[in-house]
């Protein structure tokens, strides 16, 4: 971890810039911009929000709920976000590695379980069922 700190600091830097800096400035500049380039400049504008103060209050109170509703359609409702997750998969190799290896424990997982039932009935195991037993306690010392 020593290493890789300027690094881990970088990555750091830029989560804390584009996530949270940015965000905040890209809706303050939003706000400021739209409010006193073309607001105060319309008079049918001007009459619903006669402040920036007033035309603040009332976009937190519309847009807050507005875009928390997009963003769970985004999530849980649209093929958008599992693409986003697909992709994630694709690219990522700790990510790709992480479900290789759940796959392969289930797999493993499932072979003992019928091998467990098989001698819980005092049943003999085949040969090749030992050499999977062998083949798991192998990788095991190896990790």
């Amino acid at each position: 971890m020593q290493k890789n700190l300027a690094f881990r600091a970088w990555y750091y830097f830029r989560q804390g810039w584009s996530i949270y800096f940015a965000f905040i400035i890209a809706a303050t500049n939003t706000m400021v911009t739209t409010y006193y380039l073309a607001i105060e400049k319309s008079f049918f504008l001007k009459e619903i929000f006669p402040s920036f103060i007033s035309y603040f209050l009332i976009l937190v109170v519309v847009a807050i709920p507005t875009l928390i509703a997009i963003g769970y359609i985004h999530t849980k409702k649209s093929q958008a976000y599992q693409a986003e997750i697909d992709i994630h998969y694709e690219v990522n190799p700790y990510a790709r590695r992480m479900l290789d290896n759940t796959e392969e424990i289930l797999r493993q997982q499932y072979m003992l379980n019928k091998i467990i039932f098989k001698l819980a009935k005092n049943e003999k195991l085949t040969e090749k069922e030992f050499e999977f037993i062998n083949q798991i306690k192998n990788k095991s010392e190896e990790l």
